[in-house]
């Protein structure tokens, strides 16, 4: 996004002149991502806490990124839900933009448990034989594990709210439904749909009219994998149910807009979607206190 909102320590340059510091978890961006947007966003850790920590979780002790400001306690939380590709610099600097202005941004690698994930190359392998392979349940404990990890961390137990952006958008519809903790939710063109299975039995579409959250929704217009009929029921299932729901579709945008990182970045709808996010997260009491 161009405009981020008067952040500091963000800057525009060529992916070649980027150091990357990750080291359990995946490093830089992830082999699976080949053509990179020539310009990605960075956002420098001056002035933050930022780094990685282990969460213990079922199987295991599971990676997380966080980012928060240097000094302080009891900063607004943001569960930042990744994509298909993993923890890999655009989601940890994505924690550090919202730790830029007084935020606790921190990311679970849910999928830790499969030990060749950082190695897969092929989105369909990724697919297969990572993403429709964690179960739903699981996915929502790890994700209770994260916010209690954050809550004793400086985090304020009082002012959560979540992004997500691909998988990680449908990820946010489902926790939505599940955590009463949260004050606020936005999803990046999160899927709707899809085919469901013994353990992940609900779409997002099915959840849509039980969540526990206003949820923002931002969507590409010419997302061929998201149909905005989709986008539209999910909608109007929430606020049959009663649910504070906004739904944002960009009719020039695509699927990914938001990743920089990506050719599939469109800047001004990037630059609003970001803003709206800001927004939602402030209006709806998960914002650092002036």
């Amino acid at each position: 996004m161009d405009d981020v909102s008067g952040i500091s320590g963000v800057s525009r340059y060529p992916l070649a002149r980027r150091g990357f510091v990750m080291t359990s978890l995946i490093s830089g961006f992830t082999l699976a991502t080949r053509v990179l947007h020539a310009e990605a966003i960075h956002t420098d850790s001056a002035g933050l806490s930022a780094g990685e920590a282990k969460v213990t979780v079922t199987g295991g002790a599971m990676p997380i990124y966080y980012a928060r400001p240097a000094t302080g306690t009891r900063f607004p939380v943001i569960l930042v839900n990744e994509e298909i590709f993993g923890i890999h610099e655009y989601i940890a600097d994505m924690c550090r933009r919202f730790a830029k202005l007084g935020y606790l941004a921190v990311a679970p690698e849910i999928y830790f448990r499969n030990p060749d994930f950082p190695k897969m190359t092929d989105t369909g392998q990724i697919l297969r034989e990572v993403v429709l392979k964690a179960p739903d349940d699981q996915v929502m404990s790890d994700l209770d594990a994260t916010l209690a990890w954050a809550t004793t961390n400086g985090g304020d137990a009082n002012a959560i709210g979540e992004i997500g952006f691909c998988r990680g958008g449908r990820t946010s519809w489902l926790y939505a439904a599940h955590s009463t903790r949260l004050k606020a939710a936005v999803a990046c063109y999160g899927q709707l749909g899809g085919q469901p299975s013994p353990i992940q039995p609900k779409t997002a579409l099915d959840l849509a009219g039980e969540i526990n959250c206003p949820m923002l929704g931002l969507y590409g217009g010419k997302d061929g994998s998201i149909p905005v009929e989709q986008v539209n029921a999910a909608e109007a299932k929430a606020k049959a149910a009663g649910k504070t729901v906004e739904i944002v579709i960009y009719p020039e945008a695509g699927h990914a807009f938001l990743a920089d990182y990506r050719p599939t970045y469109v800047a001004a709808a990037a630059e609003d979607a970001w803003k709206r996010a800001l927004n939602w997260f402030k209006q709806h009491a998960v914002a650092p206190k002036a």
